[in-house]
């Protein structure tokens, strides 16, 4: 995917789009190298690279940092989206403007925004007059974990589910060009993206939205203590990449490497 017409066409087609984290260069070399669609620069990159307990603690220097690594090791093969980090769009519009344009200025194509308030809606319509698309991020909003009570699914009664859906329309009014759910019911999933005209993507929201996203560490078992029931582990990671580890341990104390081969005479 080039740009964020190729979103809009995978929607009207009913393709799929396959949308996964990352946070540096080599990572995203072998991303650019891959089938899948586009690469997210999360701020989930407070946990995973920083060892936060939660995004909060992403900056906007972090987000550029990061996806300038990101963007030089994709190159033009992967679109690529930022996140703005928690609080970087309510400190007044120029400041907005002015971390909007930093991770901007590092590569990313487009920004992700959480959140669906009268200020979202705001911001998001004057980033995108500014030449900035903008995915939105709705249901469990990380940067919001404090106010939400914790890391748990949205959208389970009636009342939450009908905010939810005016939210993905608002947004869509707003200018997004796409929209991100993250740990709803499958089924407002669903109606979600049968009301919109933009593509969804989803996170712990189902099969059907038009979209999937994945944190990279999490799909390839990087953390094993981490298991939430939205996640797939498609690689033993931790494990695979420890054995090597040991492995190596094991011949630098037997004197089996460096070997000839290894050497220079």
């Amino acid at each position: 995917m080039k740009s964020i017409l190729d979103f809009q066409e995978r929607k009207n087609k009913k393709q799929k789009i396959s949308m996964i984290t990352c946070y540096d260069y080599t990572f995203a070399t072998i991303v650019a190298d891959s089938n899948i669609d586009c690469i997210l620069v999360g701020d989930s990159l407070a946990n995973t690279m920083h060892g936060f307990p939660t995004t909060l603690s992403a900056t906007v220097n972090m987000m550029a940092l990061h996806t300038a690594a990101v963007v030089r090791g994709a190159g033009a093969k992967k679109f690529v989206i930022a996140d703005f980090p928690f609080m970087a769009n309510r400190k007044g519009l120029t400041a907005t403007m002015t971390a909007a344009e930093k991770i901007m200025r590092a590569g990313a194509h487009a920004l992700k925004l959480e959140g669906g308030d009268e200020f979202t809606y705001k911001v998001v319509t004057h980033l995108v007059n500014s030449g900035v698309p903008i995915m939105g991020h709705l249901g469990l909003t990380p940067q919001s974990v404090n106010q939400l009570g914790g890391f748990k699914v949205q959208g389970r009664d009636e009342k939450a589910q009908a905010k939810i859906k005016e939210q993905a329309l608002r947004l869509q009014d707003a200018g997004a060009f796409c929209v991100v759910l993250e740990c709803v019911p499958s089924k407002l999933a669903s109606e979600i993206t049968a009301s919109l005209d933009i593509p969804t993507i989803g996170i712990g929201a189902g099969p059907d939205t038009d979209g999937q996203v994945l944190v990279l560490q999490d799909m390839l078992g990087m953390n094993p203590g981490f298991k939430p029931k939205f996640v797939k582990t498609y690689f033993n990671g931790f494990e695979a990449i420890k054995e090597v580890f040991n492995t190596y341990h094991s011949e630098v104390e037997a004197v089996d490497f460096p070997t000839e081969k290894e050497s220079y005479s």
